[in-house]
């Protein structure tokens, strides 16, 4: 295949792994240059192996899912006796080639990629998949193994298939043994969200300890060790993963941690390491925005300035480690902090949007309940204390379309919280707000 051109549009350069199927090659698109991934498929091996379902299943399931942690499928094409399966190209190789050539990985870097792996894992339950295949080598890096993308979705579920039964759990085995959850094992009916949990757990283990929890020459005995949760910890795990690995890798389904407690976990959002990355971005279901917000602090910053670099129109999103190129909107309250979080969930109850968040909670993620063009609209709220008179709170779009965001925040957002707010961001520099202190606002300013 080395060298072939494909339909005129791609020329194939080097393999890069074989599988069940057929074989992935790195190609190069003659129309644009891009380098891609593409997996060619056997038709006849496939028809073989009866195995035409998987492979339909793999295909609807990267389309429907479109996500940064999850490796995009560009195109589908297919001749007389092949499928080819156009992919994002990742240049990093797989996780488990990285771990044998590396070792265990320090715990900055495991959380790093588990914080990418659980928003991967998390948007698909979202979306009513379950990979049902986690492991190691089913998670990708790119070039400068900064980002991962989890890929080979064929023994997923997509919405409405197995579920559909009265129970709502699944019951075909799936995954590999050493990443399979006890119920599955035991040949229980299984709740799949609950078993890609389980993997998650064993992934996060094999990261920092160089080697799987059940590991054992004997296949029974490692079976044995699975369905009874039994597996050691090595002395350098730090004893918050310790807690939340504990959580993860227990054998009793119902009793094992949900996606929302692993993102609450304090393991997950310890700050020292959100300091000096990226913030995590929570999908539908997450629990909490305040992963990767560091807590503002007033020592080094007086409330006064804070209010003449709002009225600067600078932005500000530094000062909260938020991403550039994200969609936000900010206001200053005077007053306290518990009356500010409680107008925001007021409003998002008489706005119909599911709140994610305890009460009070100073981090809450705001969710419409209807599909908009690119899905649901997810908006984060944070409120930051700069001072004790001041109160800046900042909502920001997760995912969704930001026209519908745009939309949202200047026709419902900002007259529902017109009690609480005293000036957004950017109101002076347009002429649009009145004087400081008159406790009304008119304008909006969107940091893009």
């Amino acid at each position: 295949m080395e060298g072939k051109i494909l339909f005129r549009k791609y020329e194939t350069e080097r393999l890069l792994g074989e599988g069940t199927f057929g074989k992935v090659y790195k190609a190069r698109s003659l129309e644009t240059g891009e380098t891609v991934a593409i997996k060619v498929i056997n038709k006849e091996l496939v028809n073989k192996l009866s195995m035409e379902k998987q492979i339909k299943r793999e295909i609807s399931t990267m389309s429907l899912l479109k996500h940064p942690n999850i490796v995009e499928i560009k195109e589908v094409m297919a001749s007389k006796t092949h499928i080819y399966l156009v992919m994002e190209y990742l240049g990093g190789g797989d996780l488990y080639t990285s771990i044998l050539q590396q070792g265990k990985l320090n715990e900055n870097l495991a959380r790093k990629y588990f914080h990418q792996l659980i928003r991967a894992v998390d948007f698909c339950h979202s979306r009513g998949v379950c990979h049902r295949d986690l492991k190691l080598e089913n998670i990708l890096l790119d070039n400068n193994k900064e980002t991962l993308k989890l890929c080979d979705f064929g023994l997923a579920t997509l919405p409405g298939q197995e579920q559909g039964k009265a129970d709502g759990l699944l019951c075909t085995p799936c995954g590999a043994f050493a990443y399979m959850a006890p119920e599955i094992i035991r040949g229980d009916k299984y709740d799949g969200k609950k078993a890609d949990i389980w993997s998650c757990g064993v992934i996060l283990y094999s990261l920092v300890a160089g080697f799987p929890p059940f590991q054992d020459e004997n296949r029974m005995r490692m079976l044995w060790k699975i369905r009874i949760a039994k597996y050691e910890f090595p002395p350098w795990f730090s004893r918050e993963i310790k807690q939340l690995i504990g959580k993860i890798l227990v054998s009793v389904p119902w009793e094992r941690i949900t996606m929302e407690g692993i993102i609450d976990s304090p393991w997950f959002r310890r700050h020292e390491y959100e300091r000096d990355h990226n913030p995590f971005e929570p999908s539908l279901s997450s629990n909490s925005v305040e992963v990767g917000l560091p807590c503002f602090s007033s020592v080094s910053f007086n409330a006064f300035d804070f209010i003449l670099s709002m009225a600067s129109g600078l932005d500000l999103s530094g000062l909260f480690g938020t991403q550039k190129g994200k969609l936000s909107s900010t206001f200053v309250s005077k007053c306290p902090m518990m009356e500010v979080t409680k107008a925001v969930e007021r409003m998002a109850e008489r706005l119909k949007l599911l709140v994610r968040g305890g009460k009070g909670s100073k981090r809450l993620v705001l969710v419409e309940e209807k599909v908009g063009r690119k899905g649901r609209l997810v908006v984060g709220v944070s409120v930051f204390e700069v001072a004790p008179e001041v109160n800046v709170v900042e909502f920001s779009r997760w995912a969704g379309d930001s026209v519908e965001y745009m939309k949202l925040m200047e026709e419902e957002v900002r007259p529902a919280v017109e009690g609480v707010a005293w000036k957004w961001q950017g109101d002076w520099v347009h002429g649009r707000g009145s004087e400081v202190g008159s406790g009304t606002c008119h304008g909006i300013c969107f940091c893009i």
